[in-house]
């Protein structure tokens, strides 16, 4: 007998294949029949003018942190995703101690905007090995979720505050990371993540420990990892942002070569206003195929917007003269930021030649208001800074710190960013179908005061729809297959017989990520920003639903990844 039989739903089975209207039959966490299934079952769950896919599978997110509070890892299974990576951007949990706890809180609070609070409330930070770690999760967790070691991780555990002086580990440091790397992995991390990007540093400023490391530290590390099956690399560099120049592109495919693995880095930008730009970061890929390796992007399927936060400062305190300002404790700023004199001071820091491309944000007149929290800031969601100002007889920096500060700092701001047009939409498509990337780059679990990247999915579905962009078809291949026969995940990533029963229904006339909002659910009553979607019915992990009528059950049938056991070796 069955477990479940999901049945006329429209089926598209993960590789592209046309999709067609069968009955899908799940026995023991696993897909057994796909067609016409006429065996009993214990329940069933009509699918008609649904499509039925493979769960989703995302490459880039930090949900290490957030698992051990939310086992759901949320809201990203209401977008239709499955399975999980995390220990990206070289920052990992483990291996660690307790005594590199304040260390590393402070930099993932800094680096990938997670509230110290939360960190500081919601974890133990009692384990020593990797395996300690993830024996935690193990059973414990709504989705299916795998790991990566982090290069920063390793650095500070293996030589302390050294690790962000600058100065390239000696070979007894490389060794023994390599040996922290080699033990990891055999307790089932997927592999290794490194980070040289200028944007990244530590709690204190500093650059994050793997931005010290020379070229030789980050081949050995690299080439641990391909004694080991089922393993991966994953990287980002400064011209993941700024485009490659020879060096990046030759240390790309020499780690990529060291690994015998395929190396991804994040994230590719797509634009009609620089309509090449994207084909030239990709050369990358082609020169790194000439050498023997593989290099693939992650690429989003929308275009990122930001939000901007007085409370957070993410971003704004790189303006001239207002980091110490921003870093002041919360009471203190709302002070400084009512003063006369404060504002006059940063106001002239804002529009100084110093500021830089950040100056563009100090158009304060062009701000628009996304949300507000105090009710003397009632009606003012929606409008732009300008005409409030041009309302209360006001200069546009006075009004919007006086709406900052009645809302206790926490008003959310959005720049204005253009909007996407069809040719961005068909250049995006363009992209998409490229062998030298993969959609994804969602960073869900990160930047949480300034993004929710788990809309990724139901903005790729919904663009489908509202742009022709590619084929249902090809739309689900793309979030589920590709990124799983990259990171070569058994049975995941395909409606197939004998394959895991990770599988998402949704309606392809409404499906769409839902407005972005505040919530208040984090450990220490910090907060985040969070969206759910629309249109994504029913989500199964392993057989079991996690989603049902777009409400997250509470489940927790996922399973914890292990290299090996879990993954196969794909090679360049």
């Amino acid at each position: 007998m069955l477990d479940l039989v999901i049945k006329g739903g429209t089926v598209l089975d993960g590789t592209g294949a046309p999709a067609r209207t069968a009955d899908v039959g799940i026995r023991d966490g696993a897909v057994v029949s796909i067609g016409d299934v006429d065996e009993p079952a214990r329940s069933s769950l009509d699918a008609g003018g649904l499509m039925v896919a493979p769960g989703f599978v995302d490459l880039h997110t930090h949900y290490d942190a957030q698992l051990a509070w939310d086992p759901s890892a949320s809201p990203s299974p209401l977008h239709g995703v499955t399975t999980v990576l995390g220990g990206n951007c070289g920052f990992s949990l483990a291996p660690s101690g307790p005594e590199h706890a304040d260390y590393l809180m402070r930099l993932m609070a800094r680096v990938e905007g997670m509230p110290l609070a939360a960190l500081e409330k919601g974890l133990a930070w009692d384990w020593r090995s990797f395996g300690d770690w993830m024996d935690r999760l193990e059973g414990r967790i709504g989705v299916n979720a795998g790991f990566l070691v982090g290069h920063s991780t390793l650095r500070r555990v293996v030589m302390g505050d050294a690790a962000s002086e600058g100065a390239p580990a000696g070979e007894k440091d490389v060794a023994a990371m390599v040996a922290e790397l080699h033990a990891a992995i055999e307790s089932g991390a997927m592999g290794f993540s490194t980070s040289q990007a200028h944007t990244h540093h530590d709690g204190s400023g500093a650059p994050v420990p793997s931005r010290s490391s020379d070229a030789a530290e980050m081949l050995a590390l690299a080439a641990a990892i391909r004694d080991h099956e089922g393993t991966t690399l994953e990287l980002i560099l400064p011209g993941c942002l700024n485009g490659f120049n020879d060096d990046e592109i030759e240390l790309m495919a020499s780690l990529s070569v060291a690994a015998r693995r395929p190396a991804n880095w994040n994230v590719l930008a797509v634009t009609s206003m620089d309509p090449d730009g994207w084909r030239r970061q990709l050369e990358a890929s082609t020169r790194a195929a000439e050498r023997g390796g593989r290099v693939v992007a992650l690429t989003l399927p929308y275009g990122m917007s930001i939000r901007l936060s007085f409370l957070t400062g993410t971003v704004i305190d790189g303006l001239p003269g207002w980091g110490p300002i921003l870093g002041l404790p919360v009471e203190e700023r709302l002070r400084a930021l009512s003063d006369p004199e404060v504002r006059r001071r940063m106001a002239e820091g804002a529009a100084s030649p110093e500021a830089g491309v950040l100056g563009y944000l100090a158009r304060w007149h062009r701000l628009e208001i996304l949300e507000t929290f105090s009710p003397v800031n009632d009606g003012l969601e929606g409008r732009r800074v300008s005409d409030i100002a041009k309302e209360r007889g006001q200069d546009a920096f006075d009004t919007l710190l006086d709406i900052v500060v009645a809302d206790g700092l926490r008003t959310g701001l959005r720049p204005p960013m253009p909007q996407a047009t069809e040719e961005d939409w068909r250049l995006r498509a363009e992209s998409w179908r490229d062998p030298r990337t993969v959609v994804g780059g969602s960073d869900a679990g990160a930047h949480l005061d300034m993004m929710c990247g788990a809309v990724y999915s139901t903005s790729l579905l919904a663009s489908v729809r509202d742009h022709g962009t590619v084929s249902w078809e090809e739309a689900v291949q793309q979030l589920s297959d590709v990124p799983a026969r990259l990171y070569g995940l058994r049975g995941r990533g395909r409606l197939a017989e004998g394959w895991a029963a990770d599988v998402v229904l949704f309606d392809p006339d409404r499906v769409a990520p839902g407005k972005e909002r505040t919530v208040e659910d984090l450990p220490g009553g910090a907060w985040r920003l969070y969206a759910g979607a629309e249109g994504v019915e029913h989500v199964l992990v392993n057989g079991t639903a996690v989603v049902k009528e777009g409400v997250a059950t509470g489940a927790v049938p996922g399973s914890l990844l292990r290299s090996g056991r879990d993954t196969e070796t794909v090679l360049p």
